[in-house]
């Protein structure tokens, strides 16, 4: 049984690669290699609502730097 009193949620961090594409990544772990943060550190939903806000082209950069958005 869990003791409801030592849950605690865990921190995120924002990361981004080559590409522009964001993700979450568990504060306490180094991000995947190819992966940096972004310095926007809190919740699991903050740090959603920042990559709402942050990523609002989902196709990768090497291709919105060659197509127009139709």
């Amino acid at each position: 049984m869990t003791n409801q009193n030592n849950l605690t949620e865990p921190i995120f961090n924002v990361v981004i690669n080559h590409e522009a594409q964001y993700s979450l990544w568990q504060a306490d772990r180094t991000p995947p290699a190819g992966w940096s943060t972004t310095g926007m550190q809190g919740s699991r939903a903050d740090c959603l609502a920042y990559i709402a806000t942050h990523w609002t082209d989902m196709r990768p950069l090497s291709l919105r730097s060659q197509a127009p958005v139709s």
